[in-house]
């Protein structure tokens, strides 16, 4: 394994609380030839206060206005220097050989993205990970089009890999990461370490998924850009279309049980001249 330069890109927005944990798991690494590039998303907390009694040449501090966990990371990316860019979201943790067995796995076997297997921990409990979320290797975009199955905190990529799938969408408050691995499934089998090194927390009130309404309307606009990226296959596009009619679907029917019948027309409308093979703008999906 040779001395690679590992960008961790940090967002955080008041997590104040939960970030001495974030930043110990980091300041554990077996790996030491690291930066960490820590975006600080607006926060009104005491973030600034807990980062200052991290006193290393390693950590890169930058703040910005509020603009959300996708433009938080672009900086962050566009910013680093690492040859590798590993994402690390402010409320979860890393066991300490992480990188050091993560890095090994890619320069071993090849892959240009990969990512760990998890712990989940929710509400302050471990728990076990529902069968559904078991994480794949390989070639897995069919599989990826029904839900996301890699989780940011897990994933490690290169700036090469990073040139070909990147930016985070600013436009998706949610499901921003089911979008960017939509497109990195589409050109790269990813790798999966068999090890639990992530400690993935969740079940708070504050998380994203719990925050933003109308998540699923976030999935069928990344839905959208796919099936209009024009390097969809055959057989590609029609699973992802079907999967995107199933969305629309269960949408559709979320409108029409809150009264929102003319939304439920429009998402309809807008999917039946995508099946229809004509190309819609986006903006009409936020």
């Amino acid at each position: 394994m040779n001395d690679s330069l590992i960008s961790i890109i940090l967002p955080t927005y008041n997590r104040a609380h939960f970030l001495p944990a974030c930043l110990d798991s980091v300041f554990a690494q077996t790996y030491t030839n690291w930066e960490l590039v820590v975006i600080d998303d607006g926060s009104t907390d005491s973030t600034v206060e807990v980062l200052e009694k991290y006193s290393d040449p390693r950590i890169v501090y930058i703040y910005q206005d509020n603009q959300g966990v996708s433009a938080a990371r672009n900086t962050g990316i566009a910013q680093c220097k690492g040859e590798y860019i590993a994402l690390l979201d402010s409320d979860d943790e890393w066991m300490p050989k992480k990188l050091e067995i993560q890095l090994k796995y890619m320069q071993a076997n090849g892959f240009e993205i990969c990512q760990t297997n998890e712990i989940w921990v929710r509400k302050g409990k471990r728990v076990n990970q529902p069968a559904k979320y078991v994480k794949p290797e390989g070639w897995f975009f069919e599989a990826s089009l029904n839900m996301c199955l890699i989780s940011p905190s897990c994933t490690m990529f290169t700036r090469k890999a990073w040139g070909d799938i990147g930016p985070f969408d600013v436009h998706m408050p949610s499901c921003e990461d089911y979008d960017m691995w939509l497109r990195a499934c589409l050109v790269y089998p990813i790798g999966l370490v068999s090890e639990q090194l992530t400690i993935k927390h969740g079940g708070r009130e504050d998380q994203l998924s719990n925050c933003v309404p109308c998540a699923d309307l976030y999935r069928i606009r990344a839905l959208v850009k796919i099936l209009q990226c024009g390097k969809l296959d055959a057989d590609q596009a029609a699973t992802a279309m079907q999967e995107l009619e199933t969305k629309v679907l269960i949408y559709r029917q979320g409108c029409e049980k809150r009264g929102k019948n003319d939304e439920a027309d429009k998402v309809w409308n807008l999917f039946c001249m995508i099946r229809d093979g004509k190309e819609i703008p986006l903006n009409t999906l936020r």
